[in-house]
């Protein structure tokens, strides 16, 4: 994992050679500001205890207070966290939010737990971390394997430390509990507008629109569905049990059907779909490939089986960097994290100005912020790149390496203080 922050970093250097900055600004977005380490101790049903390790990590607060997600997952650990932080760091300042970069993790398979321990354990989380979090400092929301009703349970366990009701400390609540709406497609919407606004620059609006999907979890279900419903064919989806490839398409609500009874989307094999192994899935021919599942699922082995013309990552960090540089190398254009799956941030924005001024926008309004945002930041990191001939990833580090050095240089750098 110390790999994943290492290929973090290593484009933030590539992104400032493109961008007038400061040694300091480098110097201090190579460390994160602040992180916790912590055991989670919880009771268990059959009246055991079981520790848990848990992190939060807050990598950057010049622009504003913190923000990320808590995922739980067997595989978590402080460096994953780490760089996680640092991708919401850019991501934040990609789509110009009052944020810094934050990011928690819980070493836990919740589906080993019952939905009580599951609310002990979140609660246990919040009382660990609550002198690290809040409205105004850092702004958890969902993550991997984590919910809506783990965020509420979160919530109100804070409002009870501080003993008054604080709303705005966590987005991705339930709506009765100051949840936005739009919230619950975010991540793909927002990867759904940005290819929209982009088609003709990627030359996708012929007949030919072929997509594929690696991951079919929350964002890869609605980015099929979205897709679908404009015109594209849906060719090839997987999830963690199983891929199937389809040329006359898939049906998305089909296949989730299919997967909620059958626990895969292998379950599926309506309109002559087959089972495929992941790396054929990869090379299935299409226009858009969406990884969409976890980190570095494209690496240097499997990255030139690849014949999509687009990859549009709703998932954080799943193109590794020697992934990257065979892709340019073939020409594949990649629409990084950082700026393709901002869309739930940025709606996670809106709930949490919504939830600070105590009053909540209709779906409509929150889709036209959104689509406005996704549009003005994903052209301004498109016409960086095409002007200064470099790839989108690059282009969008570097967009976001341009606000925050301005904000960091703004408490003043070396040649400030020496005159």
């Amino acid at each position: 994992m110390d790999d994943l922050l290492s290929g973090a970093l290593s484009r933030l250097d590539e992104a400032a050679k493109h961008v007038e900055v400061d040694s300091e600004v480098l110097e201090k977005l190579k460390y994160a500001k602040e992180t916790l380490s912590v055991r989670l101790s919880v009771r268990m049903d059959d009246g055991s205890r079981r520790s848990f390790p848990a992190w939060r990590c807050r990598y950057d607060d010049t622009r504003g207070p913190t923000k990320g997600g808590i995922r739980f997952h067997p595989s978590s650990n402080v460096e994953e966290v780490t760089t996680l932080a640092f991708w919401m760091t850019f991501k934040c300042a990609v789509m110009n939010l009052p944020y810094g970069g934050g990011k928690g993790a819980v070493k836990v398979d919740p589906h080993s737990l019952s939905k009580s321990e599951l609310e002990r354990l979140s609660r246990a989380y919040v009382q660990a971390f609550a002198g690290m979090i809040g409205p105004d400092r850092d702004i958890p929301a969902p993550d991997v394997y984590t919910n809506s009703m783990i965020m509420g349970w979160m919530a109100d366990e804070y409002s009870s430390i501080v003993r008054q009701p604080s709303p705005a400390v966590i987005t991705g609540k339930p709506l009765p509990l100051g949840g936005s709406l739009g919230r619950d497609d975010a991540t793909a919407r927002g990867g759904y507008y940005l290819i929209k606004h982009l088609e003709e620059d990627l030359r996708l609006s012929g007949s030919a629109r072929r997509v594929v999907i690696q991951g079919y979890g929350n964002a890869g279900f609605h980015i099929a569905r979205l897709l679908h419903a404009d015109g594209y064919r849906i060719v090839g989806l997987s999830d963690s049990r199983g891929a199937i490839v389809c040329e006359d398409g898939l049906d998305p609500q089909a296949v989730q059907t299919a997967k909620e009874h059958g626990g895969s989307v292998t379950a599926y094999t309506g309109n002559g779909a087959r089972a495929v192994t992941g790396d054929e899935l990869l090379g299935t021919p299409c226009e858009i490939l969406v990884p969409a599942a976890l980190e570095d699922q494209i690496h240097k082995g499997n990255a030139g089986l690849i014949k999509a013309r687009v990859v549009l990552e709703l998932a954080n960090g799943p193109v590794t960097p020697d992934a990257d540089r065979i892709l340019n190398e073939a020409g594949v254009i990649v629409l990084p994290d950082i700026l393709a799956n901002a869309g739930g941030v940025t709606v996670s924005y809106f709930e949490w100005v919504q939830n600070r001024q105590g009053y909540y926008w209709g779906l409509d309004e929150i889709h036209e912020r959104l689509r406005v945002i996704m549009e003005t930041e994903g052209r301004r990191v498109w016409d960086m790149g095409t002007t200064k001939d470099i790839p989108m990833r690059t282009a969008a580090y570097a967009h976001a390496l341009e606000r925050l050095s301005k904000a960091i240089a703004a408490h003043g750098t070396q040649p400030f203080f020496v005159g």
